[in-house]
């Protein structure tokens, strides 16, 4: 009888047998950083890690978008500009300061064609992150998109997202409260490691994902009263 012969494949016997590897999972940074977000994205083949990246520097008031994003992406950048302009009295920006700024938000990795309406609190948290000089927790990941109003509206792909978070690092979610029903999809064994915020505002994710130990260092409150409007980040925060 002929003996069948064993072979042990390890980590670098498997480099060897199928080549390099063509596809790197997404990892967070190494540091907390200014402007720089954490987002969660959707793909045929699973999930990822989705940098999205702001940049604030004089200028004019212009804003560019870049990164080969589609037409919903770029209407969420729209919409997170103009929800962020609609609370500078809160962050104790003066009138005239969105006019002497230029704003630039990309989303790096340029080959990867990137749409979906879900980066919507991402890319709010990145431009407050650069306009503030306050940076965002690495460790935090997010997914959800917002309204003119602020409201975060539920997405699609939960499961996917989180588990490729997971792989990535990452120990904090920050997901649509409308998702709550989605966490049963979730491996038990990925939710136990992961702290898990349900919201509905975006001003409950800019306490929860930037780099403050108080929300009142984020929203200005003696402001509100002169221009009409007020923070919602007391509103209902849940960790599961």
């Amino acid at each position: 009888m002929v003996k069948t012969p064993t072979y042990v494949v390890t980590p670098k016997k498997l480099t060897e047998l199928l080549g390099a590897e063509k596809f790197k999972m997404s990892r967070i940074e190494d540091e907390n950083e200014i402007g720089m977000t954490n987002g969660m994205a959707w793909t045929e083949v699973g999930g990822d890690l989705l940098s999205v990246e702001a940049a604030v520097v004089p200028g004019k008031g212009k804003f560019t978008v870049t990164g080969q994003l589609g037409d919903v992406m770029k209407e969420s950048c729209s919409a997170a500009m103009s929800y962020v302009r609609s609370r500078g009295p809160l962050f104790a920006l003066d009138k005239e300061y969105f006019q002497n700024i230029d704003v630039h938000i990309h989303l790096p990795e340029g080959a990867t064609p990137k749409d979906g309406p879900s980066a919507g609190i991402a890319l709010t948290t990145s431009i407050v992150s650069a306009i503030l000089k306050i940076p965002v927790k690495r460790i935090v990941a997010m997914t959800g998109e917002i309204s003119l109003r602020g409201k975060v509206l539920p997405i699609g792909g939960l499961k996917e997202k989180v588990m490729a978070a997971h792989r990535g690092g990452i120990r904090t979610i920050i997901c649509p409260k409308e998702n709550e029903k989605d966490l049963k999809d979730i491996p038990k064994e990925v939710l136990k490691d992961l702290r898990v915020i349900l919201v509905d505002h975006v001003d409950q994710v800019l306490v929860n994902a930037l780099d403050i130990k108080n929300a009142k260092e984020l929203f200005k409150v003696p402001r509100e009263r002169e221009y009409g409007i007020k923070a919602n980040y007391t509103g209902e925060v849940l960790a599961h």
